[in-house]
């Protein structure tokens, strides 16, 4: 077998729109999956409500069926009761539902590892459940649990090409569709493998930058 990585060179432009694509959807789901997770553990947090219950549900659901069934769920069961949706809204919804209930229960465990102590602290000092929840309780138990959610957000990367299955034009999408035309799939699958590495160490890198700050001017703040 002789390996011609030169059949890739006419196709740099799907391979470059296909990464733009997932690197977009990775950080848009990011940003808004982390703040539903935080909406979710702050509700969850706050009691037995109808409220809780629909969002524990959600969670529960989320976190025990597979990620591609959701991701169909919403790209041919919504269309199927007449709501309407394209493929890139089915992919970035289904990406922001799923990191937000994994990122919740993440932070949940930081929230119920915050000392007592601190919330009786809070109340005392006046501040209502929203206030100890956002000054007292988010930014500590976020700062724990940090690694885990830098590790989820990359599992969620990871896990978008599933999204080529109802025709994201993603980086898998370009790789399928290269291979398709040029029956190079060994050198095909091996650079995207490659791309999706440096994706996920790259990211990681940056998370670690951005939280080492993030975190050093908030403490720095509070004090």
């Amino acid at each position: 077998m002789t390996l011609d990585f030169s059949t890739l060179l006419p196709y740099t432009d799907e391979i470059l729109k296909g990464l733009m694509t997932t690197v977009w959807l990775t950080v848009v789901t990011t940003f808004v999956g982390i703040a539903l997770a935080i909406v979710v553990a702050y509700v969850r947090d706050g009691g037995r409500g109808i409220a809780s219950r629909l969002l524990g549900a959600y969670v529960e659901v989320t976190r025990n069926t597979p990620f591609i069934v959701q991701l169909f769920f919403l790209f041919f069961g919504l269309p199927a009761l007449g709501v309407p949706i394209s493929a890139t809204v089915a992919a970035l919804l289904a990406m922001v539902l799923n990191l937000g209930a994994y990122t919740a229960e993440i932070l949940r465990a930081g929230i119920d590892s915050t000392a007592r102590g601190q919330h009786e602290a809070a109340r005392a000092l006046g501040l209502s459940r929203l206030q100890s929840f956002r000054h007292v309780v988010l930014v500590p138990a976020f700062s724990r649990v940090y690694p885990s959610l830098i590790s989820q957000c990359i599992i969620v990367m990871l896990g978008s090409a599933v999204v080529s299955q109802i025709s994201v034009f993603d980086l898998t999408y370009a790789a399928n569709f290269i291979q398709s035309r040029n029956f190079r799939g060994f050198e095909v699958y091996l650079v995207v493998t490659l791309i999706y590495l440096l994706l996920a160490v790259g990211l990681r890198l940056a998370f670690e930058f951005v939280g080492r700050r993030l975190f050093a001017f908030l403490q720095g703040g509070s004090s």
